[in-house]
């Protein structure tokens, strides 16, 4: 589809065809090599690559379009800037009518080495300013809210050893679960060990009693010569980390008494009402402006939390943990910026910690008010959703959307129809479609962007 400046006409990079068929790069990969076997100090790894793909909702590009973005890509990386005659040589091929691969090599024509610092983040950026030019599928810009992926090595041990999900996510569950229930960090330590998790904390060097980080492991999950592989919390989520954590909690509750057991259908029913107006805190905002209201939304993802585990169990696939997956993202402040503590978080969190104690739902009452809850969810993730719009935090957005489809589905499913939301005084706004969830397949977890990028080194 394109290539460096200086290549000369395409057509004659293009391999001919051997003996048989069968085609011979030879040529093109000595015209491509040429400047590395020149190089002063060439990289152990000289090559580079990249994938630019449509999402599946936009129009099929032209093959003069694909030119095009190829060279705003190497340009926008820093590897080929325009009118740049000396910089890398690569090509960009288009194996589908969706997608184009770009490969270069990382030693320039005048001989230097490209390292191709920061040249991930540069492609997104190109990217994003490429879906606009195009009209294409937004996707925004990275936030550093997403959680850390399994990796396939971790995904594929997972399968072998008869596992549902990677450790990773396992861990990663638990972890959330036992901060969302806890009150401080003795607390959150001893929910972790109650659930099976072996747990190493990690202390100062200037003060042994202070304890500054943590990292958990699954019993069984072991490295080849039988050690726990132990994740920290910053390895799970951006916000699982101790100090992140304990912004939530109150320290100075050490050895004060629990709380007095209420009925569960009391405390899903207050945990209801708390929703509500935090909901109403975030469409308004004026209260203590954006970070009040995000801090409100991010204690509510907290209660789903705990929701979640005492209405579904421990079953990952459920709606509602799936809900609470999504609502986590979408609350998460980009590059862990801080969030002030407020009485509406506090007292979410302490519904949070109330449902816990009660337990997992016994009675039809207990029922019908923790669905109430879950509707009123809907309404809140609705709230939030608006807000991320307003912010252009496009991943956010679609990460509410899709809590908000999923809380009203799980909720109606169960009986919890029109009454409910009634009573928020709000009629709940249609949920637009989101981008489905990643799955195992690579191919179809590249459709979910309109531009991957990544670099093979």
């Amino acid at each position: 589809m394109a290539a460096w400046d200086g290549a000369g006409p395409l057509s004659r990079l293009e391999p001919t065809a051997g003996p048989g068929g069968k085609l011979d790069f030879q040529q093109l990969v000595d015209l491509l090599e040429q400047p590395v076997r020149a190089g002063r100090n060439p990289p152990q790894r000289t090559v580079w690559h990249t994938s630019v793909r449509n999402h599946a909702s936009d129009r099929m590009l032209s093959d003069p379009q694909w030119a095009h973005i190829a060279r705003e890509m190497v340009a926008g990386s820093g590897l080929a800037p325009h009118g740049d005659a000396r910089a890398v040589r690569w090509i960009a091929v288009r194996h589908a009518d969706d997608h184009i691969h770009i490969v270069a090599t990382l030693v320039r024509q005048d001989r230097r080495t490209e390292w191709g610092r920061n040249d991930r983040w540069r492609c997104q950026q190109t990217a994003r300013d490429l879906e606009e030019r195009y009209g294409l599928h937004r996707v925004g810009p990275a936030d550093r809210t997403a959680d850390t992926r399994a990796h396939r090595v971790e995904v594929n041990k997972a399968r072998r050893t008869g596992r549902r999900e990677p450790a990773r996510d396992r861990l990663r569950r638990e972890v959330r679960f036992a901060a969302a229930a806890a009150g401080t960090s003795a607390e959150f330590f001893d929910l972790l060990r109650a659930a099976g998790l072996q747990v190493r904390l990690r202390h100062s060097s200037a003060d042994p009693e202070q304890v500054t980080g943590y990292a958990v492991a699954l019993d069984g999950h072991t490295t080849a010569d039988g050690k726990p592989v132990w994740y920290g919390g910053g390895r799970l989520a951006p916000d699982l980390t101790l100090p992140q954590l304990r912004t939530r909690w109150d320290e100075t509750r050490t050895g004060e008494a629990a709380p007095p057991l209420v009925e569960q259908a009391e405390v899903y029913q207050q945990a209801a009402e708390q929703v509500r107006a935090a909901a109403e805190d975030i469409r308004q905002r004026t209260a203590g402006g954006q970070g009040a209201a995000g801090a409100a939304a991010y204690a509510a993802a907290d209660a789903l939390t705990v929701t979640a585990r005492m209405m579904e169990g421990d079953n990952p696939r459920g709606p509602l943990h799936r809900a609470a997956r999504a609502l986590d993202r979408a609350t998460r402040e980009p590059y862990r910026r801080p969030l002030p503590r407020t009485r509406r978080a506090e007292g979410l969190r302490s519904m949070s910690r109330l449902m816990k104690l009660a337990g997992h739902l016994s009675d039809n009452k207990a029922v019908f008010e923790a669905l109430r809850l879950v509707m009123q969810m809907s309404l809140l993730a609705d709230a939030l959703a608006d807000m991320r719009e307003s912010q252009q935090r496009l991943h956010q957005v679609r990460a509410a959307r899709t809590a908000a489809r999923l809380l009203r589905t799980a909720g109606t499913r169960h009986g919890a129809t029109s009454p409910t939301v009634a009573d928020a005084g709000v009629t709940p706004q249609p949920t637009p479609p989101s981008t489905p969830p990643p799955t195992a397949a690579h191919d179809r977890r590249r459709q979910a962007r309109s531009t991957n990028t990544g670099r093979s080194r």
